[in-house]
C-alpha cells in the first residue's frame, strides 16, 4: 500500500515538472509588442489556470490514493474477496485512452505553432476516442452485470463498479471543458484564445491516463 501511494504522489511530481518545462525557455519580460519590461517575480508557467490545475489534480489524486488504499485495506480484511474478472475488452478501452492523449498532444503542437485545421482535426479525434473509452466502460459494466457480477456480491465487485466509474466520470468532467473548446474553436475564436485550454485539456487527459493504467494495473494485479 505503502508504494502505491508513493506511485501516485510522483504523479503530480511529474505534472508540475511538465508544467516548467513547458516554460521553462519563455522569458516573461518580454512582451509580445518587443518592449521590454521588468521581469516578473513570479515564474511565468504559474498562470492562473495552470495553478487551479494542479491545485483540481492534487485534490484528484487524493481522492484516488484514498480509493486505492482502502482497496488493498478490504481485500487484505478477509477471505471473502473474490476478484473480478477482467474482460478483455478492457485491453481495447485502455488502447483507445492511449490513443485519445497522443492525439491531444498532437493537437497542442498544432496549436502551438499556429495550424488551426490540424488543431481542430487532432482536438476532435481526441475526444471522439475519450467517448470511445466511456461507452466501452459502459459495456463492461454491462458484460460483468450480464454475467452475475453484480455490486453486491462480492466487496470486489463494489470496488470495481466504484474505481472505473470515479475515472469516467472524472473524464467525462474533461469532455465538458474539451466540448466547450471544441465549440469555441468552430465559432471563429482566434488560436490565442483557445491554445491554454488546449493546453489544459491535454495535461489532464495526460493525467487520466497515468491514473488509469495504475487502476488498471491494480485490478490486473490483484
Amino acid at each position: 500500500m505503502t508504494i502505491t501511494l508513493i506511485l501516485l504522489a510522483l504523479i503530480m511530481v511529474t505534472f508540475v515538472g511538465w508544467l516548467f518545462s513547458q516554460s521553462i525557455n519563455v522569458k516573461p519580460w518580454v512582451a509580445e509588442t518587443g518592449k521590454t519590461q521588468l521581469p516578473s517575480p513570479v515564474p511565468h508557467f504559474f498562470t492562473a489556470p495552470r495553478v487551479g490545475l494542479m491545485v483540481f489534480l492534487a485534490v484528484v489524486t487524493s481522492v484516488f490514493a484514498l480509493s486505492i488504499s482502502a482497496y488493498m485495506m478490504r481485500m487484505e480484511m478477509s477471505g471473502d474477496w473474490r476478484s473480478v474478472p477482467e474482460p478483455g475488452l478492457l485491453w481495447l478501452n485502455t488502447a483507445s485512452l492511449v490513443l485519445a492523449s497522443v492525439v491531444l498532444q498532437i493537437a497542442w503542437r498544432a496549436a502551438t505553432h499556429g495550424n488551426r485545421q490540424r488543431l481542430q482535426r487532432f482536438l476532435i479525434m481526441g475526444g471522439v476516442l475519450t467517448i470511445v473509452f466511456v461507452l466501452g466502460q459502459f459495456v463492461v459494466w454491462q458484460q460483468l452485470s450480464a454475467g452475475g457480477y453484480y455490486m453486491a456480491t462480492n466487496p470486489a465487485n463494489a470496488f470495481f463498479y466504484m474505481l472505473t466509474a470515479l475515472h469516467a466520470l472524472h473524464l467525462l468532467g474533461g469532455l465538458a471543458a474539451w466540448g466547450r473548446t471544441v465549440a469555441r474553436l468552430r465559432g471563429g475564436a482566434g488560436l490565442a484564445r483557445v491554445r491554454a485550454s488546449v493546453e489544459l485539456c491535454t495535461l489532464y487527459w495526460h493525467f487520466l491516463l497515468v491514473v488509469w493504467i495504475a487502476v488498471f494495473g491494480l485490478i490486473l494485479a490483484t
